[in-house]
């Protein structure tokens, strides 16, 4: 495999996670691998910290909080890579996770869009929607309890099918993305309509409209997983303009 990869990560205040994230990332992957950091005018000494400690990342300041989409964005003229990496700050890496999807990439040119298992740090499985999202799956996901999925959430999240080997999906999780470069600029990046949430399932649907979306679970990457929309009250009403974007936009789209 000699193929380039790029990858960005878009951060806001985020200095108690992204030292895991990107020295895991530099330290694990053995490709040709150069890594953007998008900050969204962070307070916290995000920016000069990765500045100080990581020189070999690009470090690009947006001049303000101009959403998740739109950081990602901001790369799409910088990149000639032949793979790149939609990465959340609170993801690490335990292996070459980047050469690896790579490979798998190479290997299969019908798909178009990778997605890895999630897991928690303590190694637990994350329950992340696989199907593209309507009311039931996310009010399944909203209100789901401790212990086993019920049905609707185990449908949604694709639980019963063959997790040895990698299947097609609707939808992959935006925490990590890895996608073919000349198809994410083909595609213009992420719709601008959505400042954050529903763009990870926006950009799975066009994907899935021209190439193939596949979830491998035989790699893996760990997520911290905040889920900060249940807990905020500005958080909960940004998701639910961007549902009502999505729904909006899809209802009339096959």
């Amino acid at each position: 495999m000699n193929k380039t990869v790029t990858g960005c990560i878009v951060t806001y205040n985020n200095i108690a996670t992204i030292d895991n994230a990107v020295s895991s990332l530099l330290n694990c992957t053995e490709a040709d691998f150069r890594l953007f950091i998008v900050d969204n005018g962070s307070t916290d000494g995000t920016p000069e910290h990765i500045e100080k400690n990581y020189p070999q990342v690009r470090v690009i300041r947006s001049g303000g909080n101009i959403g998740f989409g739109a950081g990602h964005n901001l790369v799409l003229d910088m990149l000639d890579s032949d793979y790149h990496a939609i990465i959340n700050p609170d993801i690490s890496v335990r292996d070459d996770v980047i050469s690896a999807l790579a490979s798998f990439l190479d290997s299969n040119p019908e798909v178009g869009l990778v997605s890895p298992e999630v897991r928690f740090p303590d190694g637990r499985p994350q329950i992340l929607g696989k199907k593209n999202p309507c009311l039931k799956y996310l009010f399944a996901s909203h209100f789901r309890k401790s212990g086993s999925p019920e049905e609707t959430l185990r449908e949604y999240a694709m639980l019963d099918s063959d997790y040895s080997k990698p299947f097609e999906i609707e939808n992959a999780t935006g925490c990590f993305m890895f996608i073919r470069t000349e198809l994410f600029r083909k595609l213009g990046g992420f719709d601008k309509r959505y400042f954050m949430y529903f763009e990870d399932c926006d950009l799975s649907r066009e994907v899935n409209r021209i190439s193939k979306v596949v979830f491998n679970p035989q790699i893996t990457v760990y997520h911290e997983w905040d889920r900060g929309s249940k807990r905020n009250l500005k958080l909960k009403l940004i998701h639910i303009t961007s549902m009502l974007r999505y729904f909006a936009k899809w209802s009339f789209r096959k």
